[in-house]
């Protein structure tokens, strides 16, 4: 009777043995490593810390390279990345273009050369008062109007472009206000040319020629 026992026992505790290791093995092929993980307390910390690098990694994306920053991340990541860089790109493409477009806007807008060919007959002149001597010539007067108006700006501003006295008058012209001379390039504050072409056509058009200007500077002290 024994012997019989004893050996239906040693059946069913072997029986025990495989299906205990059949857990075993199933649960060491089906439990999920994370879910084993997360369990752990040391888990929550690395996830802080996770959360962190990623915080950091985003405020270094917006200054330096995306590229280098995201190395270690995901798809997800790097695509989000490149098309955030695609558009700084192309928005910086864009103001870059308008800024080219608007420095050739005020380009043509001052056309006016800042020196002009002095012919010979007016080679006794240098300076500012050479270029007014040409540009005289050009508006169709003779050397004797030139004369006078060498004297009238002489008297002015010393044919000095950045002469500007307290009421605002302003140039070799003294244009009051020398904002006027705008209307000749949006160079008049410092291009000479620009402001003696301004203050001819200024006398042309309310004294007829500089000996008229003279005139009317000799006997009231201005023109």
């Amino acid at each position: 009777m024994i012997p019989k026992l004893t050996r239906y026992g040693a059946r069913i505790a072997a029986l025990l043995v495989l299906a205990i290791g059949a857990v075993i093995a199933v649960a060491a092929i089906t439990d999920d490593p994370a879910t084993t993980d997360a369990r752990h307390p040391s888990q929550a910390a690395a996830e802080q810390q996770a959360e962190i690098d990623a915080a950091i990694d985003e405020v270094r994306y917006r200054h330096v390279n995306y590229i280098a920053e995201t190395a270690g991340a995901d798809v997800t990541v790097k695509a989000a990345a490149v098309a955030d860089y695609a558009v700084d790109r192309a928005e910086g493409l864009n103001d870059a273009q308008e800024d080219a477009d608007q420095a050739a806007e005020e380009a043509a807008m001052n056309t006016n050369p800042t020196s002009v060919e002095v012919p010979s007959s007016c080679g006794e002149y240098s300076g500012n008062r050479a270029t007014g001597c040409a540009l005289t010539l050009e508006w169709g007067w003779d050397l004797e109007q030139f004369a006078c108006l060498e004297l009238l700006w002489s008297k002015e501003s010393g044919w000095n472009e950045l002469a500007a006295n307290s009421i605002g008058a302003y140039g070799i012209p003294q244009a009051y206000p020398g904002s006027k001379m705008s209307s000749e390039g949006d160079d008049w504050q410092t291009n000479p040319v620009t402001q003696i072409q301004w203050g001819l056509g200024y006398i042309a058009g309310r004294y007829d020629d500089p000996c008229g200007a003279w005139a009317k500077s000799e006997a009231e002290g201005f023109y």
